[in-house]
């Protein structure tokens, strides 16, 4: 039996995605064990998520970079190396909130994996949600949905698609309600599509 897939977390907030990856890994259906988890945020509930789960958790702040030349890419540099440490398979992005410049991308080509909230092109950045919530109550969108693509040498939520899947919205939705039917897609369409690329590879 193949020895299960390495995966190195980066996340910057509360880790139900996380918690989704290894919750999979857990009943066995993804083939894979999460090696590390390294957020840039110390009060990111994440790292306790991956304390529970006796995984290395990793506090990795940009603060003391902040006032270096060329600070981002120290960071990044630094921050690929402590990655690289671990020996990934792939790298998931699931609620990373910085932007990796290539210091990063370089050194885990075509293995970077990220999770968006909305469907390929469409509202890339931060707040996803809230804006195709907010396309919706201004009649301009019906739907919006969650992504898992390829992490792209330039560019922001636009790298090759790996998975996608829309998510409709309702007219008496709340935001709250929207976030809530987003998730849910988010949780089960990562680790399927983690799973792909781990049984393909």
């Amino acid at each position: 039996m193949p020895e299960p897939a390495r995966l190195v977390i980066l996340v910057s907030g509360g880790g139900s995605n996380l918690q989704a990856i290894l919750d999979a890994c857990e009943r066995g259906e993804l083939p894979a064990r999460v090696v590390a988890v390294i957020s840039n945020r110390g009060s990111a509930f994440a790292l306790e998520r991956a304390r529970r789960a006796d995984v290395p958790a990793i506090h990795f702040p940009f603060a003391p970079f902040r006032h270096l030349p060329n600070a981002r890419r120290v960071y990044d540099a630094a921050l690929a190396e402590l990655t690289a440490g671990f020996q990934p398979d792939l790298v998931v992005l699931a609620g990373w909130m910085r932007l990796l410049s290539m210091a990063f991308l370089e050194r885990f080509p075509n293995r970077v994996v990220n999770l968006h909230p909305a469907q390929p092109g469409a509202f890339p950045g931060t707040h996803a949600i809230e804006r195709a919530y907010e396309a919706f109550r201004r009649g301009e969108i019906s739907e919006t949905g969650v992504m898992v693509h390829l992490v792209p040498d330039k560019g922001v939520d636009d790298g090759p698609v790996l998975a996608w899947e829309p998510v409709p919205i309702y007219p008496d939705d709340s935001l709250a309600d929207l976030e809530a039917r987003v998730h849910q897609v988010e949780h089960r369409l990562l680790p399927a599509t983690l799973r792909r690329l781990i049984v393909k590879a």
